[in-house]
C-alpha cells in the first residue's frame, strides 16, 4: 500500500472514531428534568442510544421535614426524535427522630421533539409521564403530567421554557409527585471547550392545597469521559411561606448502546 493510500485509511479511522466521541461529547448538554435543575430542553437522546442516570435529590422544608430521593432511570431513542424511558424513585422521608424508606412510584415517560431549531422558530416538544400507584411512598392513585418544552439557541447559549400539568385524583400524593402546574423559565452556557454546561433558572409551581412556590436554582453539567457525566445543583426558595429551605441535585449518567438493537449498517 503507497504511503498516500496509507495517510488517507489514516485520516478515515481517525476521522469516524472522533465523530463518535464527539456524538457522546454532546451528552452533557443534555438537560434532562431534575438534572440538575427542573428544566428541560427540548431535544431526546440519539436512536438507538440508551442513558442510564442515577440522580439523587434532597429537600429540607420549611416544615422541617427533609426528603431524599434515589431515582435510576433508564432511557432509550426509539426513534430519531423521541424517546421512552422508565424511573424508580426510592425515597426516604425523615421527620423529628423519624424516618420511613419506601418506593414512590414507578414512572413511565416519552419525550417527542416536534422540530429542530429554525431562524424563525425554537425546538418545541411534548413530555407525557404516567406515575403508578406502587410502593410506601407512591400515593394513592396514578397520575398523567403532560409539558410542553422550547429551546432556543444563540451559539454557546440556550434558553429553556418548560409549562406542566398533572391529571389525577386528588388522593395522598406520592412523595416527589409531579406539582399539579409547574413553570420554569432557564439559561444555559457552555464553558471549556464544549464539555461543562453551567445553569441558572427560575421556577414557580404549586402543588395540592399548598402556597405557590417560587424558587430559584443553579447547577452545571460536566463530561467526564465520552460517556459519562456528572451533574449537581442546588435551589432556593424566593417567597416566605413556600418551597425548600434549601434543595440538592447530585446525578451520574452513562450512554452506550446494545449492538443486537443497532441496525446492521451501524454495529
Amino acid at each position: 500500500m503507497s504511503t498516500t493510500r496509507q495517510i488517507a485509511m489514516l485520516a478515515i479511522l481517525f476521522a469516524a472514531a472522533t465523530s463518535r466521541e464527539l456524538a457522546a461529547q454532546i451528552d452533557y448538554r443534555n438537560l434532562d428534568d431534575h438534572r440538575p435543575v427542573r428544566t428541560e430542553d427540548a431535544y431526546p437522546i440519539e436512536r438507538f442510544a440508551f442513558e442510564f442516570l442515577l440522580p439523587y435529590e434532597y429537600e429540607n422544608e420549611l416544615d422541617g421535614k427533609s426528603v431524599h430521593v434515589l431515582t435510576p432511570e433508564l432511557a432509550y431513542g426509539v426513534a430519531d426524535n423521541a424517546q421512552v424511558g422508565l424511573k424508580l424513585p426510592l425515597a426516604a422521608r425523615r421527620r423529628d427522630a423519624d424516618t420511613d424508606w419506601g418506593l414512590a412510584g414507578p414512572r413511565l415517560f416519552a419525550l417527542y421533539n416536534l422540530n429542530t431549531e429554525t431562524p424563525a422558530l425554537p425546538a418545541l416538544a411534548l413530555r407525557a409521564d404516567v406515575a403508578v400507584p406502587v410502593g410506601g411512598f407512591g400515593g394513592d392513585d396514578p397520575q398523567l403530567s403532560l409539558k410542553g418544552i422550547a429551546t432556543r439557541s444563540w451559539g454557546r447559549t440556550r434558553l429553556h421554557l418548560n409549562g406542566a400539568v398533572t391529571l389525577g385524583a386528588d388522593g395522598i400524593p406520592a412523595v416527589d409527585a409531579e406539582p399539579d402546574w409547574a413553570v420554569s423559565f432557564a439559561a444555559d452556557h457552555t464553558f471549556l471547550r464544549k464539555s461543562l454546561l453551567v445553569i441558572g433558572e427560575v421556577g414557580a409551581l404549586e402543588e395540592a392545597g399548598a402556597a405557590t412556590e417560587v424558587t430559584a436554582a443553579f447547577g452545571a453539567r460536566y463530561q467526564l469521559t465520552p460517556t459519562l457525566g456528572l451533574d449537581a445543583g442546588v435551589s432556593r426558595r424566593l417567597v416566605a411561606d413556600a418551597g425548600p429551605d434549601v434543595g440538592v441535585t447530585l446525578g451520574l449518567s452513562h450512554t452506550f448502546a446494545l449492538a443486537g438493537l443497532l441496525p446492521n449498517g451501524l454495529r
